[in-house]
């Protein structure tokens, strides 16, 4: 993260003390290919039901992906109202976990997985901050080890039945960045002065752009290149090859397939 260096840092043994590193992935698109929201409704609802649910917002939809920010998130909050709302939230998370062992078996990309695991081996504390509802977020986060996850809240009423609402805000743009330092305070990672963790972004689309310009590193990872919203920032693919070639990228011991 980004800041003015305090006049009077603190030394250790002569030294100023070693800044902790930090690693924030977006899920849909950097880690994975493709989305998940969409196959996820259809893991808990079922095809025809989400085809019925699609094509009755279609129009907000279609604006959503146009002009995207606060008109995207409350399309969401609606599709999400629609196919979730009234469901037992014993049943969501039951239908979550096994929906993201699935998607993580059959589309974490390769170049992604090689950079997490090459924070991850430098000891670094590696986050996953994604609008992806965290319900099933987080299961991917377990299977990958990350140290936490920072998703999309879905709203519990009474019964344990979800209303389909956000609890608090669609995690995208602004609020992955406001999430984020929550994190990293409570864990004790961000403080005042000099004492700021570098911070290493990876996202793929505009709800990551906020979080990429607060990184002393953001990384495009998306698949668009020259024509994609993050252009201006290093590509991951390039990272990567420079990771390999400096010290030899090998795997580590976490898991090299996931369950079925």
């Amino acid at each position: 993260m980004t800041n003015q260096p305090a006049p009077d840092a603190p030394v250790t043994a002569g030294r100023p003390a070693e800044r902790r590193t930090v690693a924030a992935f977006d899920f849909d698109g950097t880690l994975t290919s493709g989305g998940s929201v969409l196959p996820f409704l259809v893991a808990v609802r079922g095809f025809w039901p989400v085809v019925r649910a699609v094509v009755a917002l279609s129009p907000a939809l279609l604006r959503s992906a146009l002009v995207g920010g606060a008109a995207a998130d409350a399309t969401k909050e609606k599709l999400f109202t629609r196919l979730l709302g009234g469901l037992p939230l014993s049943v969501v998370e039951e239908r979550s976990v096994a929906f993201a062992e699935r998607h993580l078996a059959r589309h974490l990309r390769q170049d992604a997985r090689l950079r997490l695991q090459w924070h991850q081996r430098q000891g670094h504390h590696v986050v996953i901050v994604s609008a992806s509802p965290e319900c099933y977020v987080r299961r991917a986060g377990e299977l990958l080890g990350v140290d936490g996850v920072l998703a999309t809240r879905l709203a519990v009423g009474g019964g344990g039945l979800l209303t389909g609402n956000y609890e608090g805000k669609n995690c995208r743009g602004a609020e992955k960045y406001a999430r984020l330092v929550v994190h990293l305070r409570a864990n004790g990672l961000l403080g005042g002065g000099d004492d700021q963790p570098d911070l290493w972004a990876y996202g793929n689309s505009r709800g990551d752009l906020r979080l990429l310009r607060a990184a002393d590193h953001g990384i495009d990872a998306g698949l668009l290149g020259p024509l994609g919203r993050l252009r201006k920032f290093p590509r991951l693919s390039d990272v990567v090859r420079e990771s390999e070639a400096r010290d030899q990228l090998g795997l580590t011991a976490m898991p090299t397939t996931f369950p079925e």
